[in-house]
């Protein structure tokens, strides 16, 4: 009961001299209430933030966990990686087995296969399209094929080259209007001159393949309109990915089928990398002003969008024949009102488009126009050449059909998420230079067609340099060029050089098992989680390396934010610079709150002995400013708590919408929001309060110092 009424006269008494002294009471509140509002606000955002990216990490490519051989050179990163080549992993030659095991771990919801890398693909100027296609035509003709159709065929496409080659003639003279030396050396000149000739075209039916050659050696580097690719692309099971990562949608065409071999785009790269030019450069045009408000006239990077629209019209040229460019023409002339005739000219000035007219002419181009016009370098269904170098050091090749386009629910714009294209994980393997089924059986007739050998790997190279002669009677060793994953690598390297043997046919249409996929070489697996809580993943990681210790191939794991790179340290970068801040802040306040409360103690020293003489003990005074000090904490804490919570939920309800591409992925869509949680609040509280206490105790500790006896001098 005494410790009642002690603790009731502590709190009366500090409450009288916080009102007595109010407007330092106002400045050390206002300082904790700024602090505590700007903790609340704070670790709110980075929380969400945190989750937001979080879900699309895991749900675009990285699942909850990584896992990867433990014997593997690098460290594992599946996107956010600045270097292009993909790291050096060891393989792991059975994923049934690794699958099966890590299945048995408590918490495994599911694992997809994988296997990240990249190559560049050249697409090929439209030169080269338009020459195989009347090459075609050429070999049809001179097979005996005198059908009306096919006639009707090459008469069309020979214009059309024609048409091409008049576009690059009047480049040419447009060029020498403007300076005396043409960009172009003289031969090229000469040679444009010469294909653009009556006289070359009224003999072209006699020797059309001769024709072709001069054109196609002489003429195709100079229309320079051919798109360089770079595809990193993720091998998987097609079916097992688009099961795991429920985010992803099919948008184009359609998901690879079940034993076929095939590609698909991630939308994001089919419309930066393989769209036409001039139409990606009027689509950011239109979304720049749709999602951003911004005007051409006021935004530097939509000037230089229209500018260079204007100055390339001749990507479009070109792909026009004679009768395409005569309905160009008139549907220009129409719509500037202009008597132009030069097609190119009139598609100048309708790219010059400003804010009034946009719209109009972005209408017009999709509607009138590009029905006309090849929009996408590659298309659905086309046949996509993908060359890269294996581990080996040799290019490997193979042909896969482009069955659609992908991307993730609400990173529909995000380059981050749509970096990473699609493929069957047995053509992966093929390019990667593992052994697969389908190698295996090439190998197997190239070996019986020129007589090769098994030859043990300590030979390989004497073979190859011809330093050792092998009897037929030496035994290949356990290490035999088909032996396993890694051996493969050196087998197609030993056979690479008698490769030029054998015509390889084409492999898109073949079916192969698709428990293949299942049971072959992955580089890499994606881990999903039941309960993924950041204590699940931590916990889960731990059980699957301790699971995988003792097999054939242990494992490594990961987790999502250490698999995505640099973007996955964003946020904890974030989080830093936010504890950094907010340490600056409550040290700033520590020291100011000590320092008012110090002067206040000087100033109060009469009063505190008087309250000495009066019998109050050293405790008593203590208590006195250390209630305070907390009083003062708890309200202004409270008052900043609240005020930044209020915050945060009025922000959550409305969200905050990206402000770019980049943002998207971090918010994981279009709109980010925010929200409160409980680890907030108190959080800040537990910080206010410790300030507080912190900062009211050397003051209180100088107050116990005061005697009775210097309250009388202070009087006297």
């Amino acid at each position: 009961m005494q410790a009642l009424d002690t603790a009731t006269i502590l709190c009366r008494m500090a409450l009288r001299n916080l009102r007595a002294n109010r407007w330092k009471t106002i400045i050390v509140g206002t300082i904790i209430m700024g602090g505590a509002f700007l903790v609340v606000v704070g670790t709110s955002l980075l929380d969400s933030l945190d989750r937001s990216m979080s879900q699309s990490i895991i749900g675009s490519v990285a699942g909850h966990v990584q896992v990867y051989s433990a014997k593997s050179k690098d460290e594992l990163t599946v996107m956010g990686s600045m270097d292009m080549e993909a790291p050096d992993l060891a393989s792991m030659d059975d994923f049934s087995k690794v699958r099966d095991t890590l299945m048995k771990v408590p918490n495994v919801k599911a694992v997809v296969p994988m296997g990240i890398s990249g190559a560049i693909v050249t697409s090929g100027n439209t030169i080269d399209v338009e020459m195989a296609k009347l090459r075609d035509l050429v070999r049809k003709r001179q097979a005996g094929d005198a059908t009306e159709a096919t006639a009707d065929s090459y008469n069309a496409q020979k214009g059309h080259v024609r048409q091409i080659i008049a576009v690059l003639a009047q480049d040419i003279r447009n060029i020498r209007i403007l300076q005396s030396d043409s960009a172009l050396p003289p031969e090229d000149e000469e040679a444009v001159r010469t294909a653009a000739s009556d006289e070359f075209w009224n003999k072209f039916d006699d020797n059309a393949l001769d024709g072709l050659e001069f054109m196609e050696n002489r003429l195709s580097t100079l229309a320079a309109d051919a798109d360089m690719l770079f595809l990193r692309y993720v091998g998987t099971d097609p079916k097992v990915f688009a099961g795991a990562f429920d985010r992803m949608r099919i948008i184009d065409g359609e998901s690879i089928p079940p034993g076929k071999r095939g590609f698909m785009f991630a939308k994001y790269t089919y419309e930066e990398q393989v769209k036409l030019k001039a139409a990606l450069r009027l689509d950011k045009i239109k979304k720049a002003m749709t999602n951003r408000g911004v005007t051409i006239a006021g935004d530097d990077e939509l000037k230089r969008f229209v500018k260079e629209n204007t100055n390339q019209v001749k990507e479009l040229l070109l792909q026009l024949d004679q009768i395409e460019t005569a309905d160009f023409r008139a549907k220009l002339q129409r719509l500037l009102g202009s008597g132009e005739k030069d097609a190119g000219k009139l598609l100048a000035a309708f790219f010059a488009t400003t804010d009034q007219n946009f719209n109009e002419r972005y209408d017009f181009f999709y509607k009138q126009l590009a029905p006309s016009l090849d929009l996408y370098r590659v298309r659905i269904g086309d046949t996509l050449t993908i060359k890269a170098f294996t581990k080996s050091g040799y290019v490997q090749s193979v042909n896969l059909r482009v069955y659609g386009t992908f991307e993730f629910a609400g990173l529909e714009g995000s380059p981050q998420a749509g970096e990473l294209n699609l493929m069957d994980l047995v053509s992966f393997r093929e390019l990667y230079g593992f052994l697969t089924d389908d190698k295996r059986k090439e190998l197997e007739g190239l070996r019986s067609e020129v007589g090769a050998k098994d030859v043990g790997r300590q030979d390989a190279e004497a073979m190859l340099f011809g330093t050792v002669a092998v009897s037929e009677n030496d035994e290949p060793d356990a290490r035999n060029i088909e032996a396993s994953a890694t051996g493969a690598l050196e087998a197609q390297a030993v056979l690479a050089g008698l490769a030029g043997k054998m015509q390889r046919e084409n492999l898109a249409d073949r079916i192969y098992d698709p428990n293949q996929l299942q049971s072959g070489v992955v580089l890499n697996a994606a881990v999903i989680l039941h309960n993924t809580g950041a204590k699940d993943i931590e916990k889960a990681i731990i059980d699957i390396e301790a699971a995988t210790k003792m097999t054939p191939t242990p494992l490594k794991a990961i987790s999502w934010q250490k698999a995505s790179g640099i973007i996955g340290q964003f946020v904890m970068l974030m989080r830093i610079v936010l504890y950094v801040a907010v340490l600056i802040i409550f040290v700033i306040a520590l020291v100011i709150i000590n320092n008012a409360m110090v002067m206040a103690t000087l100033e109060r020293v009469q009063e505190i002995g008087t309250l000495r003489a009066v019998g109050a003990q050293k405790r008593f005074i203590l208590g006195m400013l250390l209630v305070e000090g907390l009083l003062t904490g708890a309200v202004f804490g409270a008052l900043g708590v609240g005020v930044g919570a209020g915050l945060v939920l009025i922000v959550g309800a409305k969200g905050i919408p990206a402000f770019n591409e980049v943002a998207s992925f971090f918010f994981s869509g279009p709109r980010f929001f925010p929200a409160l949680g409980t680890s907030n609040l108190v959080g800040a509280l537990a910080i206010v309060f410790f300030v507080s206490l912190l900062s009211s105790l050397y003051p209180a500790l100088l107050a116990m110092r005061v005697t009775p006896r210097q309250a009388m001098q202070s009087e006297e």
